[in-house]
């Protein structure tokens, strides 16, 4: 008996000898200049684990260790801001400035004369809609069909002298730690998209630091290539997990989930019955917007089969049909109603999506693979353009078996949120073309991948180990979260995988061991949680995936766990090396809270070591925008 009371008076001294050891701050996170509240701003003791988020009305509640120490405020969008704090500060107000616009150049031509030339093939008129260019085009035999306008382009916000730059990105609230006894499910839809990367590399390209929002991390890390292991099985999707120390802090962990779409030969590919859905209105009429549209689709139309069926829809201040559904052995005739157009008038982009899935609709047989390909650069203003009107119709359309994919083309009116949200609900791909070179990897070398879908509704939902993982925060895929109820939902909407796709998910974990992470307090404890946790200590983790097979309604589930291994991240796989040395990147240009230590040079080492065959150059590119990177930052600092 005596030796229990030992015990529980021992424990009473650690307690309130820990609680003199620590204490709590209270704090607000505001706009220096509105006062108006940070939401998801990062609190934390400079240096440590001891962290904490802001609510929507900017206040926190953070653990400290007692004494003088230094504050940290971190958010998107603004500039970092430090706080020294006595030892009897018990509140703060974090005082943030934004950070300054980024400037680009955009034609500022005010007023042009706009024509759209289309190559006409005989049509009948649509019983459902016949808008103006519709019926002209109606009925006509193959010429030319001219319609003039005249346009003033709208430009709101001033970024440079004489210029202006309405892009539109959405904001970025990135994933925070959460205890694994708390929160012991992480779920999530994949995301196959790499529109981000492309276009940071085209900020980067123009010597400039792109905005923070258009940094989407889990698309940096899914732009490249990896040699994941195909599927042998039934299943269309392989797993994979491993784990190793996490170079931007290396108190923590990085687990990496990886899964691998099966590959299909292209002579087995089902017939594909497409709709090129092309915008031609006015503000298309720049180098890096339709003339490289065109030359995309070319792109893909040589790799069109006979079996395959493609019809050109444009839309400027109404839709029409340029060519109806043409076997892809007419390659002349296809190419030829491409090359016609020419960019002119307002944007009624809601009409023309709606033409192309009535024309895709009309042409779908009971095998073929039924795809929009929107090109654009989102700046719609005519008609259905609302965000919550284009998602009625897409998803009403995807029910039907008609998926849309998105590319993104141009600068200075680009609309990368509206776009993005038009592919996710489209159970398609979504991708920036800022060059022929992405126009290329996109349409032939991975051709499959892009039109062909092999499981739908992907979902993952991870389950940690509160015996071994203390907390932990998934690295980028913040508009991909789903509700844990979402997972076994059948219903729920998700993402999709094309043939020989790759998907890669980081996950930064805090072991349960580590003295320092008992300071992330995202969430109150839990009153009535058991003290202890008990648990298979060689299993971190167990990773559950769903599907669809792309004509089934019911998904199949697959499992896998990772046991423990301690390992540096330099001597875990390239493909591991390359995915970490990505997200590294994206963190440091999303200037991330959760950064930690890491700088361009070590991103640099990082990448060199994982550059290995590297066929295509997509690894050595990265290691010049990295450099890029690294050269404009330190211009910045310089200002």
């Amino acid at each position: 008996m005596q030796k229990y009371l030992s015990l529980l008076l021992l424990s009473c001294l650690m307690v309130i000898e820990a609680a003199a050891q620590s204490r709590v701050i209270t704090g607000r996170v505001q706009d220096k200049s509105s006062q108006a509240a940070i939401r998801n701003a990062v609190v934390r003791v400079k240096g440590t684990d001891y962290m904490a988020a802001s609510d929507k009305n900017g206040q926190f509640t953070l653990k400290a260790p007692s004494g003088a120490l230094t504050l940290e405020a971190i958010a998107a969008n603004y500039k970092n801001a430090e706080m020294q704090i006595t030892a009897g500060q018990s509140s703060v107000v974090f005082n943030m400035k934004p950070v300054a616009p980024v400037a680009l150049h955009n034609d500022d031509r005010a007023l042009q004369e706009v024509v759209v030339n289309a190559y006409v093939a005989p049509v009948a008129p649509s019983p459902v809609s016949t808008p103006p260019v519709t019926q002209a085009l109606a009925g006509k035999a193959a010429g030319m069909v001219v319609a003039h306008s005249n346009v003033k382009r709208r430009m709101t916000s001033p970024v440079a002298a004489g210029r202006f730059n309405t892009e539109d990105y959405s904001s970025i609230n990135e994933n925070i730690f959460h205890a694994a006894t708390e929160q012991p499910l992480s779920t999530f839809s994949i995301d196959v998209d790499r529109a981000s990367y492309s276009n940071v590399r085209r900020f980067l390209n123009q010597g400039v630091l792109p905005p923070q929002d258009a940094v989407r991390v889990e698309e940096m890390i899914n732009y490249f290539d990896y040699n994941y292991k195909a599927p042998t099985g039934k299943d269309p999707v392989s797993i994979y997990t491993d784990m190793a120390v996490c170079p931007w802090n290396t108190r923590h962990q990085l687990v990496r989930i990886a899964l691998k779409g099966k590959a299909v030969d292209a002579r087995e590919l089902p017939p594909s019955n497409l709709v090129f859905l092309v915008d031609v209105s006015g503000s298309m009429d720049e180098e890096n917007k339709l003339p490289l549209v065109k030359r995309a689709f070319a792109a893909l139309v040589q790799q069109l089969r006979p079996q395959d069926r493609v019809a050109v829809v444009v839309y400027a201040g109404a839709a029409g049909v340029v060519l109806p559904s043409t076997s892809g052995s007419e390659k002349k005739k296809i190419l030829e109603a491409m090359e016609s157009l020419q960019a002119g008038g307002s944007t009624a982009g809601g009409e023309g999506i709606m033409l192309a899935y009535k024309i895709a609709t009309e042409n779908r047989s009971a095998k073929s693979n039924n795809r929009v390909i929107l090109a654009t650069d989102g700046d719609f203003n005519v008609g259905a353009s609302s965000d919550g009107e284009l998602q009625r119709i897409i998803e009403k359309e995807r029910q039907q078996g008609v998926f849309l994919s998105v590319l993104g083309f141009g600068m200075g009116n680009y609309k990368d949120n509206k776009l993005e949200l038009l592919a996710d609900k489209g159970n398609g791909n979504y991708a920036y073309i800022d060059n022929f070179e992405e126009a290329r990897r996109t349409f032939v070398t991975e051709f499959g991948g892009t039109l062909f879908t092999i499981a739908k509704d992907v979902k993952l939902q991870v389950e940690f180990n509160p015996a071994f993982v203390q907390s932990y925060r998934l690295v980028g895929y913040e508009n991909r979260m789903l509700e844990n109820e979402d997972f076994n939902n059948d219903k729920k909407d998700a993402g999709d995988m094309g043939v020989g796709h790759t998907v890669t998910a980081l996950y930064e974990i805090i072991s349960a061991t580590d003295k320092a992470g008992k300071g992330v307090n995202w969430v109150d404890p839990l009153k009535y949680q058991q003290n202890t946790v008990v648990g298979n200590l060689p299993e971190v983790l167990t990773v559950k995936l769903r599907y669809k097979l792309p004509d089934e309604d019911k998904s199949q589930l697959m499992q896998q766990v990772l046991p423990y291994n301690r390992q540096q991240i330099t001597a875990a796989s390239e493909d591991f090396r390359m995915a970490t040395a990505a997200a590294a990147f994206g963190q440091l240009l999303r200037n991330s809270a959760f950064k930690g230590d890491i700088t361009y040079n070590e991103v640099l080492q990082l990448a060199a070591s994982a550059k290995g065959e590297d066929k295509e150059g997509y690894r050595a590119e990265f290691i010049q925008l990295v450099k890029k990177a690294q050269l404009v930052n330190k211009d910045k600092d310089q200002e």
